[in-house]
């Protein structure tokens, strides 16, 4: 019997993840040079948390059936047990905001899961809790913008949508058809747009809303012509706020690139967004991806909070094998795990006590030292050498029985 992991799954040999290690830790020093601490929450949650009041689709989550807690099921995305976390158990703090981050798999089902789609991912990043505002915005995205520098990505682009606008804009459809036209936006359909059975002026406002995309400059003006409500232009104030302050500190902040597309049509998978909502898209030799998404989720916590009080958030994650592909095209990660520093090689039978005693000495350097024993009864010591060269060891230490090494360095 051939033993496979299970549909959607696959493992992570050493070289992979040595790679994306190295992408976490650029990420996670430019989360802690901000001020955001990581949190760990459950990977197995409730299914009523993980669909957070109905933004997340069910169809989506990988369930899980217990007996005793009802159904449970994997998390497809960290934002709603974060959000769960903070609302139980972190609420009242009295140093607000909360500054959050987090490095993690997540799981859900795809429409190409049964032909061996994958089921499971790994993702990075922030959630900034109880601050509301342009500036709260701007930090998250001056964060990501940041973010994607250290990793040395140059060649992608923020889009930048809002989520509550957005949803106001499709209020005029009738609600049988309205998710329809949601999804079609969301999924850039624009023949499945077409076909709805719509009226001629609901179809174009539904070509109105698709094509609601560009530079800011072009975008901003057609969408201030429409017949907006109050809360439609305090909503589009508060775009145009975000978008002059990014511009703003773009020419006081040295290299800092944010070159901004807006699209009105933007809509994110998951529907617990209500303000600013945006993707970072690369455009590279893998062709074009999705590195991270994210957005202003002002009444999620609400949901999980035992007073239902809600506090504003908004946060993003960074998709790790999207950002790996890229890196791994552009040669930016390691090409080898990293060799050990030493081998360590008992001179007789007697000598292999002295031998980890001795390695364990060399271990205990204040740097990291990679100490291999040599676990060969080798007939000669050029066998050794040939080892630590395919190894790529440079040190060998020869320990007799007292203890005492040899050193050599291996050409």
């Amino acid at each position: 019997m051939v033993h496979q992991p299970p549909s959607g799954a696959r493992d992570l040999l050493p070289l992979d993840v040595a790679q994306k290690i190295s992408i976490e830790r650029r990420l996670q020093q430019v989360f802690h040079r901000w001020g955001y601490h990581r949190i760990i929450t459950s990977t197995l949650e409730r299914l009523e948390t993980l669909m957070a009041g109905g933004a997340i689709d069910r169809s989506t989550l990988i369930q899980l059936q217990d007996a005793e807690d009802g159904e449970l099921g994997l998390r497809p995305e960290l934002t709603a047990s974060i959000a769960r976390a903070a609302a139980m158990r972190m609420a009242g703090t009295r140093w607000q905001p909360q500054r959050l981050y987090y490095n993690a798999n997540v799981f859900r089902k795809g429409p190409d899961t049964g032909s061996g789609g994958q089921q499971e991912f790994y993702q990075a990043g922030v959630e900034l809790l109880g601050a509301g505002g342009t500036v709260a915005d701007a930090e998250v995205l001056l964060l990501l913008s940041e973010c994607l520098q250290s990793l040395e990505i140059d060649d992608w682009h923020l889009v930048l949508g809002e989520a509550g606008l957005t949803a106001t804009l499709l209020e005029p459809f009738p609600p049988n058809v309205r998710q329809k036209v949601r999804g079609a936006i969301a999924n850039l359909d624009r023949i499945a747009l077409e076909t709805l059975p719509l009226s001629t002026e609901l179809r174009e406002r539904a070509l109105l809303l698709f094509d609601l995309r560009g530079r800011p400059e072009e975008v901003l003006p057609i969408v201030a012509k429409l017949d907006l409500d109050l809360p439609q232009q305090a909503a589009l104030n508060n775009l145009k706020s975000a978008i002059e302050l990014l511009h703003q500190c773009q020419s006081k902040i040295p290299n800092l690139k944010s070159h901004i597309h807006l699209d009105l049509s933007l809509i994110q998978t998951f529907d617990y967004y209500t303000g600013i909502v945006f993707e970072v898209v690369s455009s590279s030799k893998t062709g074009q991806r999705v590195l991270g998404q994210g957005g202003r989720y002002d009444q999620l916590l609400g949901l999980f909070d035992p007073q239902g009080q809600n506090s504003p958030g908004i946060g993003f994650c960074l998709n790790i094998e999207d950002l790996h592909q890229v890196l791994l095209t552009e040669g930016q990660l390691p090409t080898q795990t990293p060799a050990s520093d030493w081998l360590v090689v008992a001179q007789t039978p007697e000598a292999s006590a002295a031998a980890f005693a001795y390695a364990r000495k060399l271990r205990d350097s204040t740097h990291l030292v990679r100490v291999e024993i040599d676990l060969e009864s080798r007939e000669t010591a050029e066998s050794a050498r040939e080892y630590a060269r395919d190894r790529r060891i440079t040190q060998i230490a020869w320990v007799n029985a007292e203890g005492l090494p040899t050193i050599e360095m291996v050409n």
